[in-house]
């Protein structure tokens, strides 16, 4: 026994599990397992204390990376801010009473005309719940007039705490116009309900809208950065305290799919803030960022719209562990329209995070990661150069004003989309794992504020930043395969040619499959074929003329590449592909003999499928003419 307890294990360096690794990799180099993100940050495969540079040792101290309160949501717990749609003044009053006796914890809600055209004063439709919760709400145009309402009750305004502001830039760039004199009223109404609101918030920076244009994390960083410090500057020109300006601004991130990385980011936002309002004379006390947060509608699908589910959960917990304040969840079939059962699934989703992961509970979780803590900081300083290019081009207005920032967050979205298109990045049910089956249900119709149907004749137009999502240009292929399927009574089809046995051709008609199901196209294989005849059958009494073959690359060698010779001569009207991507000095030879492309897992998926529909499109028209 006491031989047994004075065995210890010998220390292992960084260099002897580089060396256990690349004898696993069977001779790859250990730089094989680096990936790139797309904030060209390189990740490594490990990381060690060697690589942590010094953080806090505790949160709410130094740079806030590690959150803003000693004892994180022990003390100061989030609050459960899920966003409330609404058709009626009576639903959401209904609604509020019933997601505050169910776990919300803020009052959240979309600002609408519905709002205002109520002869019901607002304190009414509110009730009591201001005076226990406080609010989380993005007033958008409509900021001013809500603000109005909540300052009528003199009681009531003391104790309305929480957050009703709006973004002014965000705002612009969203729409495709600047109005400069719009900042004069906006300013007037800061400095009015800093008097009459004392409690309330309602300076926002808003980055929302950029993400779902595409934007890294270090571009949204930077942004936040920018537009931070473009209202400090304005209103302490107005003539407000630099304190009380500190004391009304929140900030508003998406959380989008990549869990470390938006952890990451909500880490390094606090970091670069304090550093900007230490720049400006501010106070310890008055540094810390106030963070609301959202799961990112950029990466829902439409399609398998319940993994919608996983993927609010995944950024759900991501945005948790990065601390923030205010977090709305949103429903897996916020696209289509909500319904009663997602959003309370939604809320319930907070309700897990805080009961039974116990993340209120635990003082900074991600604390002391030698990846989160080295990530955070690569992040905050890429991020802080990317700020320093903003103000070098003139700052937020002027970058947007040029068009400057919509062409960098566009070619980000470009290598998003390239990614999807050859499906390096998975969207489960949407470009791989689709379901032919499923019926698309439509996507709600955006209604915008009616303040953005007037626009003043002084507005400069700028090029505006779309609402994008990730699945949206598969789902447009399912949209027009559909419209295929109405127009001919059957799903658009692609015949697939088995070349010998099961186990010869199974790899590539599975691949297949999933590859044309993507684009909604109906995969119909040939069975087992090792003849000419059998194969001239089967094209002959199929109605599509797109056809691939699969089977093993010595296959395609004895049998294929005799067989498509033929083929092209006798079925000229046809369109061959080959799964699988030969060999460089027999793709030439492929070509020649009638294959006019292969489809291979670094296949252009989305681009392929377009063509062939567009195709089909076009043949369907022709003969509608006819």
């Amino acid at each position: 026994m006491d031989n047994f307890r004075n065995q210890s294990f010998s220390l292992k360096t960084k260099e002897d599990w580089e060396a256990k690794a690349e004898e696993s990799l069977k001779g790859k180099s250990i730089e094989t397992l680096k990936s790139n993100t797309y904030e060209n940050i390189i990740l490594e495969p490990l990381y060690s204390q060697l690589d942590d540079r010094k953080a806090p040792d505790y949160p709410g101290g130094s740079d806030f990376r590690r959150g803003i309160y000693p004892l994180g949501y022990v003390t100061n717990d989030w609050k459960v801010a899920q966003r409330i749609s609404y058709h009626s003044v009576d639903e959401l009053k209904e609604k509020l009473l019933g997601g505050v006796e169910k776990g919300q914890t803020a009052l959240s809600f979309e600002v609408s005309e519905t709002l205002f055209e109520t002869k019901e004063p607002l304190k009414d439709v509110l009730g009591d719940l201001p005076s226990t919760f406080p609010l989380a709400v993005n007033g958008r145009g409509m900021q001013s007039a809500l603000l109005a309402l909540l300052a009528e009750g003199e009681e009531s305004a003391n104790v309305v705490k929480g957050y009703v502001s709006s973004d002014p830039l965000s705002l612009f760039a969203e729409e495709g116009f600047i109005e400069e004199d719009f900042f004069k009223g906006w300013m007037g109404d800061i400095k009015l309900a800093n008097l009459n609101l004392p409690n309330l918030r309602t300076i926002l920076v808003n980055t929302s809208t950029y993400h779902q244009g595409g934007a890294n994390a270090v571009q949204e960083l930077g942004i936040a950065a920018s537009t931070g410090t473009f209202y400090l500057q304005k209103l302490l020109e107005g003539g407000m305290k630099l304190e009380d300006i500190l004391s009304k601004m929140i900030f508003q991130f998406s959380i989008g799919s990549n869990f470390f990385m938006e952890m990451a980011k909500l880490r390094a936002a606090r970091i670069l803030w304090d550093k900007i309002t230490k720049v400006y004379g501010a106070k310890a006390e008055d540094r810390g960022m106030q963070i609301s947060a959202e799961t990112s509608t950029f990466t829902k699908t439409v399609y398998d719209r319940h993994v919608n589910i996983l993927r609010a959960g995944n950024e759900a917990f991501a945005a948790v562990v990065g601390g923030v304040q205010y977090l709305h969840v949103t429903p897996f079939d916020d696209i289509t329209g909500s319904s009663q059962q997602s959003e309370r699934i939604a809320r319930n989703t907070q309700n897990i995070l805080k009961e039974e992961a116990h993340l209120r509970t635990v003082v900074d979780p991600a604390g002391g990661s030698w990846y989160v803590e080295t990530l955070t900081t690569e992040l905050a300083e890429k991020a802080w150069k990317y700020f320093q290019q903003i103000e070098a081009n003139g700052g937020m207005l002027e970058v947007l004003k040029s068009g400057w920032l919509q062409e960098e967050i566009s070619s980000v979205l470009t290598q998003r989309n390239q990614d999807i298109f050859t499906r390096k990045q998975s969207i489960i049910g949407t470009n791989v794992y689709s379901n032919l089956a499923e019926e698309a249900v439509p996507v709600k119709e955006d209604v915008k504020d009616s303040y953005f149907a007037q626009i003043d004749s002084s507005a400069i137009k700028i090029k505006a930043i779309k609402n994008n999502r990730l699945s949206e240009p598969y789902e447009e292929l399912r949209n027009k395969s559909k419209y295929i399927e109405r127009k001919t009574g059957s799903s658009p089809q692609v015949g697939l040619i088995c070349l010998g046995e099961l186990k010869q051709y199974k790899p590539r008609l599975d691949f297949m499959r999933g590859f044309l199901a993507a684009g909604g196209l109906k995969a119909v294989d040939s069975g087992p074929v090792t003849s000419l005849e059998t194969v001239k059958l089967f094209i002959s009494s199929q109605e599509t003329k797109y056809f691939c073959l699969c089977s093993s690359n010595d296959l395609y060698g004895s049998l294929g590449f005799e067989m498509i010779k033929v083929l092209r001569i006798e079925f000229p009207n046809r369109i061959f592909y080959l799964a699988g991507l030969p060999e460089k000095d027999l793709q030439s030879q492929w070509k020649n003999e009638g294959i006019r492309q292969f489809i291979h897992i670094k296949s252009n998926c989305f681009e392929l499928l377009s063509t062939i529909l567009s195709e089909m499109e076009v043949g369907l028209d022709e003969y509608t003419k006819a």
